[in-house]
Order: C-alpha cells, then sequence, then structure tokens
C-alpha cells in the first residue's frame, strides 16, 4: 500500500443510488483497514446528507456508477462529483461491479467480526446498496493497489454516521468548527481559529483524525461520552497520571496506526521484473512498518506501568484489553527472533534506510549479509568522496545531505565559493544562502548504494515472510493497539492539554440527561474568549415546556457570537471533553442545523433569499424532536410583509416538535409569538444609549427591550443627512405605536393561560428535584403567593 503520509485523506468511497431516492455508501479507509457501510433516504434534491457524509470522509477517490438511475428532479451522484468534488479523483466503473451478492460475500469473509455481530444476517435486504457500493470499492482497490485483502482483517461498521451526531456541511461552515470563515480579526493581530484548531494539540496523525471525525460526528451514547468524561475526571485530579501518559504517548511513533494497512493488504504474487523500482519501494515499506511495529510495541509496557493503578473505566478497560494482553508480548518475541534488538524507528531519510538495511539481524540470509556489505562501502565511499572535494577545492563547510529522491548531494555555503564553481559539480542550484549540486562520480554512488539498498531490501523480505504472515493471524489486535493509541492521544493530549493550559474551573463538566433541558450557566465561546480577556459570558435554558428562545438586539451587541457559542458548547460536550461553562446539563442533540449568513450563492443561481429559503426547507424535511435549530435572521432578503410572515410560520412550524430553537432577529413584532404560545421566550441584548451612541454590554436579559431607532443611529453615524432620519424616525414612531396597541390587546387575552402553563412548568420542575421536602413545601408555598398576585 501506499504512504499516505500525514493527514492527507485516505479514504476510497463508493456511491450509488436508486429510483426512490435511497444512496448506498462504501468508505474504505485504506490507512486503518477499515470499512463504513451508510444506507438512507436522500431527503433533499441537493443532497444534503451525501455532501455531508463526504465532507466528513474528505476521500481521495470516489467510485460511481454510470448516471442512469437519477431519481426525477435530481442531478445524480455522478453530476453531483463532477459539480461539486472536481479536485477528487472519479473513477466510473460498469453497473455489473455494483453487484451487492457479491458484496455481501465479501464483506462476510473480510470482515474481522462475525456477520451476526455486525447484522448482516438480519439486514442484508435493507443494506443492498451500501453491499453493492462495497463490492465496487473492494474490487477497484485490490485492481489498482496490487493486493489481495485478508480475511477477517477489516474492521467493518454499518450506518456509522446514524450512531453519531449529524451536523450538516453547511453548519460546519457556519460554526466554524473546521475552518474559520475568516482567518483575521478586524483590529487585532490575531489570527482566528477554528475549534479543530484549537483542540488540535495531538501528537499523532491518527490522534488528529479521530479528532476531526469526532467534531464532524460527536457522540449521542450517553455511556461512552461519560466514561470519555471520567476519564477526563481521574486525569484533571491525577497530575502524575496525566504527565505520565503524556509522556509515554510520545515514545509510540508518530504513524503507529499506518502500519495497519501492510498486514491487512497481501500483495499479489507478481514478478519483480513487472514491477521495477516499485517493488523496492514496496519492499521498504513493509519492513519500515515492521520497525514501527517493534518500536511500538517497545513502549507498551511503559503505558502498562502508568495505567495499572487507573480507575477510571475506559483507562482500567485500556490497561485490560491492551496492557495485559499477552498476545502483544509474544508478537514482539516473535519479532525479536527475527528483528535485530538496537533498531527503531527513524524519521530522518539516511537513518530510516541504514535501520531498514540493517533490521534483519546477521547471520540469518547470506545474500543479505553480502547485499549489506555493499551497502556499507558505497556508503563509506560517498563521504571519502565528500572529504576529498573539502580538501581538493578548500570548502571546509561543504556538506552531505541526503533524501529519498536524489539520494546524496552536495550543499555548500554560497559565502564559501570564491569566483566559480569547478566545472566539475553538475545539477547545480541555488537555495536559500546554499548552493546544491552533484558530480558525476556521486551520481554513480549514489545508483550504486540504491541498488545495494534496494537489494537489502528484497533479501530482508524474503526472511521476513513468515514473521509477516504469523503477525497476520493477529491483525485484529494491531487494530485495537492503533484505536486505543488514537484514543488516548485525543483524551490525553487533546482535550485534557486544552483543559490543563485555562485557569482552574474555567472548564467544568456537563451533565448528560435522557428528556431534561438544555442548561449552560454563564457559558462562554471557546474560541474566542482565548483572544478577548474580557469575554462576557451568558447563560441559556431550553426545556420541553419552553422549547424556543427568540434573541433581540441591535446589530453588534453579540446575537451570532450567542448563537455559535451555544452550539459548540454542545459540540464539546457531546465528543466527551469539558465546557466553557460555570455549570451545564444537556439533553443529547441528534442533529444541528443552522441558518447563517446573508449570501448570494451564484454557483447555484441562488439569491440571498432563495438560499435563505433552501436552508430553511432542508430544516424543516430533517428536523426531527432531538435537533437544536439555530437561525440567524430569516426573511430580510425580501419584501418586509413577506418577510415577517415566512418568519413567523417557521417558528409556528417548528414550536410543533420537541426540538430546541433558538432564534436571533431584528424584527421586533416576532415577540408577540411569547404573548400567543407560552413556550417561546424572549431575550435580549443589552445596549445603553449614550450620546445618541450605541454601548454594547454583550449582557443577555430576560424579555423584550426596545432600543428606540438603532438602526437609524447606526446610519445618522454613517453619514446620512439629518432630514432624512427626522423623516425615518417618524415614520417608525406610527407603525411601532400600532404595533404596541396590538400585543397589549394579546397579552391580556392570552394572560390566563400563560400563567396555568407557567404554574405547570414549575410544578413538574418540583415533582422531579432532588431538593429536601422542607425545600419543596418552601417553594411549593412561594409558588402559590406568585401564582396568586399574578407574578408568574
Amino acid at each position: 500500500m501506499e504512504d499516505d503520509g500525514g493527514e492527507r485523506s485516505s479514504f476510497v468511497i463508493g456511491l450509488i443510488e436508486n429510483r426512490a431516492k435511497e444512496v448506498g455508501v462504501a468508505a474504505f479507509d485504506l490507512r486503518l483497514a477499515s470499512l463504513h457501510l451508510s444506507q438512507y433516504i436522500e431527503t433533499s434534491s441537493s443532497y444534503q446528507n451525501t455532501k455531508t457524509l463526504l465532507h466528513f470522509y474528505d476521500p481521495m477517490v470516489i467510485i460511481v456508477s454510470p448516471n442512469k438511475l437519477a431519481p426525477d428532479g435530481m442531478v445524480g451522484v455522478s453530476e453531483l462529483v463532477d459539480r461539486f468534488y472536481f479536485a477528487v479523483k472519479k473513477v466510473v466503473m460498469a453497473r455489473s461491479c455494483f453487484d451487492d451478492t457479491k458484496g455481501a460475500v465479501l464483506i462476510k469473509n473480510l470482515a474481522a467480526k462475525e456477520p451476526s455481530a455486525l447484522g448482516l444476517d438480519t439486514y442484508y435486504k435493507q443494506y443492498y446498496l451500501c453491499l453493492a457500493a462495497a463490492a465496487a470499492t473492494i474490487k477497484w482497490t485490490e485492481a489498482e493497489k496490487g493486493v489481495i485483502i485478508t480475511n477477517h482483517s477489516l474492521l467493518v461498521t454499518f450506518n456509522g454516521s446514524f450512531d453519531h451526531m449529524n451536523i450538516d456541511a453547511t453548519s460546519v461552515q457556519n460554526l466554524e468548527i473546521i475552518e474559520p470563515l475568516h482567518s483575521s480579526l478586524w483590529g487585532t493581530s490575531n489570527k482566528k481559529r477554528s475549534l479543530f484548531h484549537m483542540l488540535k494539540t495531538t501528537k499523532t496523525t491518527g490522534g488528529t483524525r479521530l479528532l476531526r471525525a469526532n467534531l464532524l460526528q460527536p457522540l449521542k451514547d450517553i455511556e461512552t461520552i461519560n466514561a470519555r468524561l471520567d476519564c477526563l475526571d481521574e486525569l484533571m485530579s491525577n497530575e502524575q497520571l496525566f504527565f505520565g501518559l503524556s509522556q509515554v504517548l510520545r515514545k509510540f511513533p508518530k504513524e503507529t496506526d499506518r502500519v495497519l494497512c501492510h498486514f491487512c493488504f497481501k500483495p499479489k504474487k507478481v514478478t519483480k521484473e513487472v514491477l521495477g523500482v516499485e517493488y523496492a519501494r514496496k519492499n521498504q515499506m513493509l519492513i519500515s512498518s515492521i520497525i514501527l511495529l517493534k518500536t511500538a510495541l517497545d513502549a507498551l509496557p511503559l503505558l502498562s506501568k502508568v495505567l495499572k493503578d487507573a480507575k477510571s473505566f475506559l483507562l482500567a478497560n485500556v490497561y485490560k484489553s491492551v496492557c495485559a494482553n499477552e498476545t502483544y508480548a509474544s508478537i514482539r518475541k516473535r519479532i525479536g527472533e527475527v528483528i535485530d534488538e538496537d533498531v527503531l524507528h527513524a524519521r530522518v531519510p539516511f537513518v530510516a534506510r541504514t535501520q531498514q538495511c540493517f533490521a534483519v539481524k546477521a547471520g540469518i540470509d547470506g545474500l543479505l549479509d553480502i547485499a549489506r556489505r555493499s551497502f556499507c562501502d558505497t556508503s563509506e565511499a560517498i563521504h571519502n568522496l565528500a572529504n576529498k572535494y573539502r580538501e581538493d577545492f578548500k570548502l571546509p563547510n561543504l556538506k552531505l545531505p541526503f533524501n529519498n529522491r536524489q539520494g546524496f548531494y552536495f550543499s555548500i555555503p554560497q559565502k564559501d565559493i570564491q569566483g566559480k564553481l569547478p566545472s566539475k559539480f553538475i545539477q547545480v542550484l541555488r537555495h536559500g544562502n546554499n548552493i546544491h549540486c552533484s558530480t558525476l562520480e556521486l551520481a554513480s554512488l549514489n545508483v550504486r548504494n540504491k541498488s545495494a539498498a534496494g537489494e537489502c531490501y528484497t533479501r530482508t523480505e524474503v526472511c521476513l515472510e513468515a514473521l509477516i504472515d504469523a503477525i497476520r493471524e493477529d491483525v485484529s489486535v494491531l487494530t485495537l493497539l492503533a484505536e486505543v493509541l488514537c484514543l488516548l492521544d485525543m483524551i490525553v493530549n487533546s482535550f485534557a492539554h486544552t483543559i490543563s493550559t485555562k485557569p482552574v474551573d474555567r472548564y467544568t463538566r456537563p451533565e448528560f440527561t435522557d428528556n431534561g433541558p438544555l442548561a449552560i450557566d454563564a457559558g462562554r465561546h471557546p474560541i474566542l474568549e482565548s483572544i478577548h480577556n474580557d469575554f462576557v459570558p451568558n447563560n441559556i435554558f431550553l426545556s420541553e415546556g419552553s422549547n424556543m428562545v427568540i434573541v433581540m438586539g441591535p446589530n453588534m451587541s453579540g446575537k451570532s457570537t450567542y448563537l455559535q457559542q451555544v452550539c459548540l458548547v454542545v459540540i464539546l460536550a457531546q465528543i466527551g471533553c469539558y465546557v466553557p461553562a460555570r455549570f451545564s446539563t444537556l439533553r443529547v442533540v441528534d442533529r444541528i442545523f443552522t441558518r447563517m449568513g446573508t449570501v448570494d450563492n451564484l454557483e447555484s443561481n441562488s439569491s440571498t433569499f432563495m438560499t435563505e429559503m433552501k436552508e430553511m426547507a432542508f430544516i424543516m424535511q430533517n428536523v426531527s424532536q432531538r435537533s437544536l435549530i439555530v437561525m440567524d435572521e430569516l426573511g430580510r432578503a425580501t419584501s418586509s410583509s413577506d418577510g415577517y410572515a415566512i418568519a413567523w410560520s417557521c417558528c409556528e412550524h417548528l414550536l410543533s416538535f420537541n426540538a430546541y430553537t433558538i432564534f436571533a432577529t431584528h424584527m421586533e413584532n416576532l415577540s408577540e409569538l411569547a404573548t400567543i404560545y407560552p413556550n417561546v421566550k424572549i431575550l435580549h441584548f443589552d445596549v445603553d444609549i449614550k450620546n445618541s451612541r450605541l454601548d454594547f454590554k454583550f449582557q443577555l436579559k430576560d424579555g423584550p427591550r426596545h432600543v428606540p431607532h438603532y438602526g437609524l443611529l447606526l446610519a445618522g453615524v454613517a453619514g446620512l443627512p439629518s432630514s432624512v432620519i427626522k423623516t425615518a424616525i417618524s415614520i417608525t414612531s406610527r407603525i411601532t405605536e400600532k404595533e404596541v396597541k396590538r400585543m397589549e390587546v394579546n397579552c391580556q387575552q392570552y394572560h390566563p393561560i400563560q400563567m396555568a402553563y407557567r404554574l405547570a412548568q414549575r410544578l413538574i420542575c418540583l415533582k422531579y428535584s432532588s431538593q429536601d421536602e422542607d425545600s419543596v413545601r418552601h417553594a411549593l408555598q412561594n409558588l402559590k403567593e406568585s401564582y396568586i398576585d399574578g407574578r408568574l
């Protein structure tokens, strides 16, 4: 397999759809040897669910069938890939390759788990599209990469994305989860970061990818979330454990998860002549993987020592399933019989090449020993040549760097060269303050050195064949090790590190309930609070009895920041991290929807209003009882009467669900909703007016507050003529007078219903209260007095 280094995507995705708007997705991770299958009904003609999954996986290849099966009114997945993912390699495979029967057989043979554990026996007919996509994806991977997937080695998951919170691609962008909308903040030299960048202190590429995956698809299972939070509790209260784990995790190679693919994928038997240079490269990577695995297994006893007395379920389970597992010791013993004890994983290119050539113990293979001697001789000759040039051409600072592409080359400081460089030097290239070059002698020695190294790799591969086959039998425990290291890296080096760098009690543990409220006391924006030292905290309370909050306030008063803040706190809580708040309790959210910003979408020929309506249509079609909906303005881009009517009717529609909704608006008329519907609450951002200027407090307060003519004040600051401002004030005063009279009538009409509703709400809260009997009696007495006095 290829070395998909760094954080570059390693996913190959197969997509297929039918005429019933069902889409099957098979996502094959070449790095981790895992296959994720999803099948769902596409609810929007713009393929929003498919876009969300593609955004999550960020594939390097997308495999589709010929575009003949698109449902009526939809463009088809093939056209979708062309339009939105033109930078990704697209492969069109014949419809016959998407064979669900063959897919089911392949999954049964290749999956590490039993078919019954996967649910394959029960749901075979239900998952036929994703099984068809899996058949095409596996066929392409084996043909393109020249490998055969080892039986019972793949980690297969069904319907993976629906076990997690779903955040659509538009919301990911609006909430700045992965990338910030603007890289710099006005008036400051600070660079704005995304939530991902803020938490990205992981030490391994696998940990970084796991963090990104968790942010895009947070957890929904309360038990798993609490297991992570219990682990954080222990790390925060036990400094020795925290620092011990941080140090031990550094001992594991950064690319530990990469070794898996070399044991899950077996190269096809092709002659050396056919593969040529690629053959040597594949052998080199295989040897590197063995060395990397040895280094990781050497560090395992250190991890065991640190975790021995861990109390939390997650850490204790890691100790039990990994550290106390004898299989790792037996793999390490087998490796020790063939691999030299002094060999370690190295990142410096020539050191890595040398380690790979000398990986196998001396005396095991005579031809390997001869190839090594040749490698050493040419390496020594190259260094002798460099010494000769230093003396002959009076270049004492001549250096001999090495890279994998061109081998050894000379680097000479430009200040050491008097006049012209001698004609012996070729391939001269200026690089900063140095000159990079070579000579014919060096080029010849490089070829011999590379050839000797290639021969070492070939003979080493022969010596390692039996060892690799033995390791392949235990590939499932290696998968477990890689997953555990990625998880520990995320929890220790990202979550715990981020919390430990903040002042004490700035981040607190969130609590979770099945059907309770979403309550955040003194919550802060996790990204902006690190930029602004005087960030003002705010609260939120949403429950089934009060499931919609309408937030009002002038422009720049903090509404958009507040909406984003609530969503980010919920996401942090559901990935199992502490949150920036004094206290928080949450009902698990299954989807987050956002409608933010007012921008034309020229690519899809949509005006600002049309873009708003498309986003609202997607929300209406997909909202569930446990969704969190955040809307920043609605209906502002059309006529005022139509915009107001749409905003009102959308609010009424959402009120029929148990979903929690936060709606920020400038339309003061919408506060009338609270006079009719008792489950609507009005909040406003506090603003003072001093000398005809707005003084923003960024503090959220209960009830509506009419800030007279704040738009006109800003217009005056912008330079509009005073006569225009006076006329506008006169007009808006007459309009406001009529609205106030209508609201007074509504308040009188619906006041008894509102009182009864609030009384019932508080009685329900007291019913489930954990307070003692005397406190409940006292609260009931106060409630009775408030109801009689009409103060509820």
